[in-house]
């Protein structure tokens, strides 16, 4: 989206939402004039932390977008949720799990595919994971995560042949600090759809006694040939025989 439409979209939230351009301005903690700029499209003068305030003034949230070499980029996101997801089926499989990635659905309307789907048919129990690099919009997240939860009760007897009386959902996250800030911030919302967190998600994943809602953080491993996940910190040097 470029910043003439993105200044449109912010005029059309806030005159559906009934309000001026200054009450905008006074929600978001910036003055009319930067309001009106950003209507404008004039992003390229405004810091991300106050585009933001500005979405959330009305009752939005903006979501950057990068582009890099064409769909390179989206490469690189795979990769990492490829990573996420194998250490998660790695750590089903060691307690006592089937683990299935890429489990696809098709029910009601709703099409997708669920990350990755561990049954425990002893115990007749069934989980939904969601892999998370980042979260993008939590509201989004929240939404298809209850979808995918809901229809896996369905999913099993097509795909596996039994129907699960325990069904568990959890969100693996990438263990960072930004994921972590962005999990704090969000609080109540991410408390009341996903209470369960950690350990009691490990005890649970050994005992799946009772339905299940939880967040998980896997961090990644260092790559065989010793090098940093992208994930984690590193020091970019500059190339020999550059300017300082």
């Amino acid at each position: 989206m470029d910043d003439r439409r993105l200044g449109l979209v912010l005029r059309a939230l806030r005159r559906r939402r009934g309000l001026r351009q200054i009450d905008v301005a006074v929600a978001a903690g910036v003055s009319q004039s930067t309001e009106s700029r950003a209507e404008a499209g004039h992003f390229d003068r405004l810091s991300l932390r106050v585009t933001r305030r500005l979405f959330a003034a009305v009752d939005a949230e903006f979501v950057g977008e990068a582009r890099w070499r064409g769909g390179a980029l989206d490469r690189l996101i795979d990769q990492r949720h490829a990573e996420i997801s194998a250490i998660v089926v790695e750590r089903l499989i060691r307690e006592g799990w089937q683990a299935y990635p890429e489990v696809t659905y098709s029910r009601f309307g709703e099409r997708g595919s669920m990350d990755v789907v561990g049954l425990r048919p002893a115990e007749r129990a069934a989980l939904m994971v969601e892999v998370k690099s980042e979260i993008a919009s939590s509201e989004e997240m929240n939404r298809r995560f209850d979808v995918k939860v809901r229809l896996l009760s369905d999913v099993c007897p097509e795909r596996f042949g039994w129907r699960p009386s325990t069904v568990g959902g959890v969100v693996v996250l990438l263990d960072s600090s930004t994921n972590r800030d962005r999990v704090a911030r969000l609080g109540a919302l991410l408390d009341a759809s996903l209470p369960v967190r950690g350990h009691d998600v490990i005890a649970w994943l050994r005992e799946p006694l009772a339905p299940l809602r939880g967040l998980w953080f896997v961090r990644l491993m260092p790559r065989r040939n010793g090098t940093q996940d992208p994930a984690g910190p590193q020091r970019v040097r500059r190339p020999r025989g550059a300017q300082r």
